[in-house]
């Protein structure tokens, strides 16, 4: 059930985002540059997230399938704790924040700012979670560990595991069962149709021509982490998404990352680079990154063409998924739509 390598990234950017702030910034480092493509844009992401309009009112208790393969009950949805960014992020949007009473790391999100930390990622800890009487946990697939999971099932409280995020095609089905666990399953179906309504519209603003390629950099400079995206990234649906093809995937790296190296990056020959803001902060920027070996000889680090979205947001493909495509389309191709 769990991805060993997602959870060791989730646990790295856990980290970095204790370490810098949850803030999510959306500036790159001092001393990027000039020039229209010397530093990415400010990302156009909003920090906020946007309820439905009607507020639902669950009907419970019911019953549902969890990822892990378990039924479960839920009674009651007064005390929520969402273990990921984007499993709170759903809640909010559902209309239901204001019964979420704790967060993890990753909600970067304005609404949950002043909610407690009391996980990181892949490293939960049953006893912060318990000692908040939840009386419904909602968990990746990836969360963990196991045992601080299986702690909180012993305790008597439902645990509902969510399959993790690999690409657009999970918004619907992610928002569905985070809103059927909730007993508003209405509202759930009325979110999905909302979010891709406007990822739909965002995707028509794509340019048509030749397809740009795009890598996605997995960097933690604190941590000396430097990877590229492959196949399994996460990130591939984002970039066909804006028009662009996946450099990494194209280049034949079949696994989700692979350590960076200069024959990598030259193989994959990126004309843009797809980056975490705070991964792009951690190696000093834009100028940090194309001392990176092999990225100053690819067509993007020779054009210095970087698009940074923020970690708490750029793979969640949650109901901000439309807003994430815009900002990566607009500073992919400028904001005149030309490459």
């Amino acid at each position: 059930m769990r991805n060993p390598l997602a959870g060791a990234l989730l646990s790295v950017l856990a980290l970095a985002l204790t370490a810098t702030g949850c803030g999510g910034s959306t500036q790159a480092a001092p001393g990027d540059g000039g020039g229209s493509k010397s530093a990415p844009s400010e990302s156009s992401v909003a920090n906020r997230v946007e309820p439905l309009a009607k507020r639902p009112e669950p009907r419970l208790p019911v019953t549902v399938r969890s990822a892990d393969g378990e039924r479960v009950t839920v009674k009651g949805a007064e005390r929520i704790v969402p273990l990921s960014g984007s499993l709170s992020e759903i809640v909010f949007t559902l209309g239901l924040g204001d019964r979420v009473v704790a967060r993890d790391v990753t909600a970067t999100f304005e609404q949950a700012a002043k909610l407690p930390v009391v996980t990181r990622g892949h490293d939960v800890s049953a006893e912060s979670v318990l000692s908040l009487k939840p009386d419904l946990v909602l968990a990746e697939t990836t969360s963990g560990p196991e045992e601080a999971v299986d702690q909180i099932r012993a305790a008597g409280v439902p645990v509902l595991f969510v399959e993790a995020a690999g690409g657009l095609d999970d918004v619907g089905p992610r928002i569905r069962a985070v809103a059927g666990a909730l007993g508003v399953p209405a509202a759930g179906k009325e979110l999905t149709r909302r979010s891709e309504q406007r990822i739909e519209a965002a995707r028509k603003d794509v340019p048509h021509g030749e397809k740009p390629r795009v890598a996605f950099l997995y960097l933690r400079g604190s941590a000396s982490v430097y990877l590229i995206g492959g196949k399994d990234s996460g990130a591939g649906s984002l970039i066909e998404a804006a028009g662009a093809v996946d450099a990494g995937a194209a280049s034949g790296l079949d696994k989700d990352f692979t350590a960076i190296t200069s024959e990598a990056l030259v193989k994959a020959a990126p004309d843009a680079i797809l980056v975490m803001s705070k991964g792009l902060e951690s190696v000093g920027g834009v100028d940090g990154l194309v001392k990176i070996p092999g990225v100053a000889q690819t067509p993007a680090g020779m054009d210095r063409r970087i698009v940074s979205v923020e970690d708490g947001v750029l793979l969640n493909y949650g109901p901000r998924t439309d807003q994430v495509l815009e900002s990566v389309v607009a500073q992919l191709y400028g904001e005149d739509g030309a490459e």
